[in-house]
């Protein structure tokens, strides 16, 4: 048992961060168990703190215990704040004194007391203006911008004729990585370096919009169909608002790669979320994205004619080749699970963003850097970030085709210099699909 509270200068440094803290940080499930491991929480305290309903909630929870968790409790935050890859809030704790600048009216104000989950945040930064952000894409870790907060005007003035959003958490989301690949049975398929930073930031930040996230590293084909399976029948889908299912793979057009060198089908992967086999998501939306190759072909881009000499290029970048197979054939047989009253088309309410382009004589590669990660990705989770409080999420896939269109590779003396990426997406939603991050009606 501890026996006596953390150091009265880290008690304060965290009564001084309180409310930057309860904006910014993420309290998943890695983050509590590491902190568990370390003695710092008990399991009662960790089950307390995942019970609450909102990020900022947990946030606040995980602040009013860790003063009374002993001297350790300061350091050890701070290395699991590494660990899940909050490195930026680590360093606002960890700064010294004449870096951190003189102390600001409020926050000698609120060096007395823990404030309220819900006062402002002190010295706010700037929304990230376009040149900003891209400035932060070219650096060696993906853009930490927490995630901006929907108003509760906007919730109020477009819930009525969107999918209902409301549910906390909003609901369940599966992220599926390969980043391995067996020697054996698939030596023709290189590491995916970089696809680690890819599930870390998927995982960040669908947390951040209150998901449940759950993160499966390098699976056979059997093991993603089994992943998929166990996740489409879990019985709470019935209380949440929607579902997001992430794949990040080598692939060929309409499979992607397991582990093994075997495919797994993604019209396999959509039948499965059907109205018909997933009946506790029958008119929620359902989320897809997928980073993977749809073929071998590099898009070399083309010369615009009235357009600038040159496209702005985030640094070098390394091509995520995907390799030609052939697929398994299976399919599933369609039971019959009962008819509502009402029909409903046998596929409906899903959105699915591609990292790269099919079309009719072109099925093209996806574009990966061994430090940030995939193009796709990088996109999908600023854009998010920065957008979501207010845009609907077939307006964000739109914003991050826009953005990967002005993309361009950096690799002089080699293939993959001023190559190109375009991105897509299929969308069967039937209202406008708003995340409304952050609010809770």
């Amino acid at each position: 048992m501890l026996e006596c509270g953390m150091l009265e200068r880290d008690r304060r440094t965290l009564q001084r961060r309180s409310a930057v803290l309860c904006k910014q940080l993420v309290v998943d499930e890695m983050l509590v168990q590491l902190l568990q491991a370390d003695d710092i929480l008990t399991e009662n305290m960790a089950e307390d703190i995942m019970a609450k309903k909102t990020s900022v909630q947990r946030s606040w929870q995980l602040l009013l215990v860790l003063p009374k968790r002993g001297p350790r409790a300061f350091s050890l935050f701070c290395a699991a704040l590494q660990e899940t890859e909050q490195q930026h809030l680590c360093e606002l704790l960890t700064q010294s004194p004449e870096k951190d600048g003189k102390e600001t009216h409020k926050e000698r104000l609120s060096d007395s007391s823990f404030p309220h989950p819900t006062q402002e945040v002190i010295a706010a930064k700037r929304a990230r203006t376009h040149e900003s952000m891209e400035f932060s894409l070219d650096a060696d870790s993906p853009i930490n911008t927490p995630v901006l907060p929907c108003t509760p005007d906007f919730y109020l003035s477009r819930c009525q004729q969107s999918y209902r959003m409301s549910s906390s958490p909003r609901g369940f989301a599966l992220v599926i990585s390969n980043v391995t690949f067996d020697p054996c049975a698939a030596a023709e398929l290189d590491t995916r370096k970089g696809g680690e930073v890819d599930d870390e930031v998927l995982r960040k930040v669908f947390t951040e919009l209150d998901y449940m996230v759950t993160v499966h590293r390098d699976l056979t084909a059997q093991d993603m169909r089994s992943c998929i399976v166990n996740f489409c029948q879990r019985p709470d889908h019935r209380t949440v608002d929607s579902c997001v299912v992430c794949v990040l793979s080598h692939g060929v057009e309409g499979a992607v790669y397991g582990t093994d060198g075997q495919l797994l089908q993604l019209d396999w992967m959509f039948e499965a979320f059907d109205n018909s086999h997933c009946p506790l998501l029958q008119n929620k939306p359902k989320m897809f994205f997928v980073q993977a190759c749809r073929g071998d072909e590099m898009d070399c881009g083309v010369e615009q004619i009235d357009g600038p000499t040159r496209t702005y290029s985030p640094s070098c970048e390394q091509r995520d080749a995907g390799r030609e197979g052939q697929g398994d054939a299976a399919s599933r047989q369609r039971g019959d699970m009962g008819r509502p009253r009402i029909k409903l088309p046998q596929r409906s309410d899903m959105i699915c963003g591609f990292a790269s382009l099919k079309g009719q004589t072109i099925s093209t590669a996806a574009m990966r850097n061994t430090k940030r990660g995939s193009w796709f990705i990088q996109e999908i989770n600023a854009t998010l970030r920065l957008h979501a409080r207010d845009t609907h999420l077939a307006d964000i896939l739109v914003q991050v085709n826009g953005r990967i269109k002005e993309r361009e590779g950096y690799a002089p003396g080699t293939a993959h210099h001023r190559c190109k990426e375009m991105s897509e997406f299929t969308s069967s939603l039937c209202k406008d699909l708003y995340l409304f991050p952050k609010y809770q009606p």
